[in-house]
């Protein structure tokens, strides 16, 4: 009692570790994960060392909390997260690669992560459409809501670092993030686009990773998989034209 294990390892070898993580889930025991180098982001490491299926792999456990971070602010507020959490473990995913500090006078402070999704930038009125995701991806959002409010298109970012803690709130909280009225929706993460339907609804689109990666550096491999800001982009105004 009063002792919290921990422990911390690249999330590739998370397959490694299913039977313990599946038993501390089956017991309920206040384990935390750590999991870091999440995505083909990782680089020259190549395809054996890049998790595609894994994230999705974890959420598919039953009492496991995954968050998936998108700076170190909101690492922070996941740790919280981790250490309330008295219903069973906690996997917190970490990208390898630097990140900026979302600015939290510029955008909503970093404590909605608690809540496992939060508006994290806004716009004026309501939206047109809806750009979702989690961790190192978050970033690209922010960079593409900027150009397409410059031409005249409502966008609303959505940081969603943890389904499990999102699904756990209100149904009022849940339609102020994600009002059921607007249908136009773009989720981006660097993994396996299973279960994001569940949050774009099937008039959305996932940008996600669906082969396993390559050995190059992570902005020739994000460039290569569609995680630019223009391919974004474009795939925000073809829901749009739907």
């Amino acid at each position: 009692k009063g002792v919290i294990p921990y422990c911390a390892t690249f999330l590739i070898f998370s397959d490694y570790m299913r039977p313990p993580v599946r038993l501390a889930a089956i017991m309920k025991l206040k384990n935390i994960f750590v999991y870091t180098h999440d995505s083909i982001g990782l680089g020259e490491d190549g395809t054996t060392h890049q998790p595609v299926e894994q994230l999705i792999g974890l959420r598919s456990v039953p009492n496991l909390t995954v968050i998936r971070p998108a700076d170190a602010n909101e690492t922070v507020y996941a740790w919280r997260a981790a250490l309330k959490n008295n219903d069973g473990p906690t996997a917190i995913v970490l990208s390898r690669q630097d990140l900026p500090i979302l600015d939290q006078k510029k955008y909503t402070k970093a404590s909605g992560a608690e809540k496992g999704a939060y508006i994290l930038s806004d716009c004026k009125g309501i939206p047109q459409i809806i750009l979702m995701g989690s961790g190192s991806e978050v970033h690209l959002l922010l960079e593409a809501q900027e150009k397409l409010s410059k031409e005249g298109i409502a966008t609303r970012v959505v940081s969603f670092p943890s389904w499990e803690l999102f699904d756990q709130q209100s149904a009022a909280y849940k339609e102020k993030v994600l009002p059921k009225n607007i249908r136009a929706r773009v989720a981006v993460e660097a993994g396996s686009p299973i279960g994001w339907c569940k949050y774009v609804t099937d008039e959305g689109v996932t940008i996600g990773v669906e082969k396993f990666g390559e050995s190059a550096p992570a902005e020739e491999i994000f460039n290569e998989y569609g995680f630019t800001v223009k391919n974004v982009i474009a795939k925000a105004k073809n829901v749009l034209k739907k």
